[in-house]
């Protein structure tokens, strides 16, 4: 008959034990041992002691000792004070993440598929009203760190790999001509981080100007805007910023430009006539988070005039499971997950009231730009748009319909 000691070696075996530091693996082996944890309560143990170290809240060694009164009051007691601060403002006042040095580690690979990478967006579902965007993946896997990004759970983190052989796929596509087109290069990288690196920026540019029914979107969170100021830019080619507050750029959003950076490009670009948009994609709740995503609002709309921007969209932190598995893994500083967490569609998310609260927020703070720039809502439940907006789309193409109609209109406008 097994020992629990040989339990335990064999439970842990499928938890993140080993992400843990070992002076809490000794800790939690000690603990296990005398109160005899079942292996779904080792495993959401653990789990929760590798979220007390992210967010930088006290450790599972300070919260879980040897004199609760049974299992079941140890371990109530542990998960009772992790759902409290998972349902509570998360604070990132003397949150410091300059422990946790990042580095540019990547390399980059070649990668000659086949086929173009051209398909449907990656995340679109039919729970969520989407506006079927049609991605391209000329680079796959990204150079920025952002802690919530899903980029990590499909690729290779280490390895940047780009389309060597774009420019021919590109050639051959064949596009109906009476078709509108929208085509984005932002979902498996950074658009413009990488600039023309093994051509693609040429190739994409070429594309554009042979399909000028394409509005091809370069979605980034870089100010790599170079090339776009060295050259001719195709009238159907749009530039979309993914923005947040100062404050979760700087926590969360590692090695991306800053805010200021983004918004600078985003003017240059502006004013050489290239249409802009902006993406708040996630908003994330925090202490007086409504506070500075106002002042974020704001400046653009000092910034920026309405006839420049072709768009805003906004959306939140939305899990799959892989993601959240991942973050689990790593070993640094986010107080990303440190949130309610409910089923969203299959995925998980915060709750749909939480989701009014931001949402409306930022719509009722771009009152100046309504019926000037075209409002969505990114992966969102489609029973958001009436309490957000005031009206919902019947259907998915509806809303790519109607999102292609503006952004047709604001770029024709430009060119009269």
């Amino acid at each position: 008959m097994q020992t629990y000691n040989e339990k335990f070696n064999t439970f842990i075996e499928k938890t993140n034990f080993t992400n843990l530091h070992v002076s809490e693996r000794d800790y939690i082996q000690k603990q296990a041992l005398h109160y005899r944890f079942s292996f779904q309560e080792l495993k959401q143990l653990i789990d929760m002691a590798i979220d007390f170290n992210m967010w930088n809240e006290k450790s599972i060694t300070e919260r879980l000792h040897s004199n609760f009164s049974s299992k079941k009051e140890a371990f109530n007691c542990i998960r009772k004070e992790h759902y409290t601060l998972k349902n509570s403002l998360k604070s990132y006042k003397n949150f410091d993440v300059s422990e946790h040095k990042i580095e540019h580690k990547f390399s980059f690979v070649e990668k000659d598929d086949k086929d173009l990478s051209l398909g449907m967006c990656p995340v679109a579902s039919p729970n969520t009203r989407c506006c079927n965007l049609l991605t391209l993946d000329a680079v796959e896997s990204c150079g920025f760190d952002c802690s919530y990004c899903s980029i990590q759970s499909f690729y290779n983190e280490n390895q940047i790999g780009i389309d060597i052989n774009l420019a021919e796929k590109l050639e051959k596509l064949q596009l109906d001509p009476d078709v509108t087109y929208h085509i984005g290069t932002g979902q498996s990288s950074d658009s413009l981080m990488w600039g023309n690196r093994g051509g693609i920026l040429d190739a994409l540019f070429a594309f554009a100007r042979r399909y000028p029914n394409v509005i091809l979107e370069f979605k980034t969170k870089s100010d790599n805007i170079s090339y776009f100021l060295e050259n001719e830019v195709p009238s159907n080619i749009i530039c979309t910023y993914s923005l947040n507050t100062p404050t979760i750029v700087e926590h969360e959003e590692h090695l991306s430009a800053s805010l200021e950076k983004r918004l600078r490009a985003a003017r240059r670009l502006a004013d050489k006539g290239v249409k802009v948009g902006f993406h708040f994609h996630p908003i994330v709740q925090y202490e007086n988070y409504l506070q500075e995503y106002s002042a974020v609002y704001k400046e653009l709309i000092d910034t920026f005039k309405p006839e420049e921007v072709v768009m805003v969209s906004m959306g939140t932190l939305t899990f799959i499971k892989p993601v959240i598995k991942q973050l689990r893994e790593r070993n640094f500083k986010s107080k990303i997950l440190q949130m309610p967490l409910v089923d969203a569609n299959g995925k998980e998310s915060y709750p749909l009231e939480t989701k009014q609260e931001m949402f409306k927020h930022a719509f009722n703070a771009f009152e100046a730009w309504h019926n000037k720039v075209f409002f969505y809502l990114c992966m969102e439940n489609h029973s958001l748009w009436r309490s957000v907006f005031g009206y919902e789309y019947a259907s998915n193409n509806h809303f790519e319909e109607e999102m292609l109609q503006s952004y047709k209109a604001k770029i024709t406008q430009s060119l009269s």
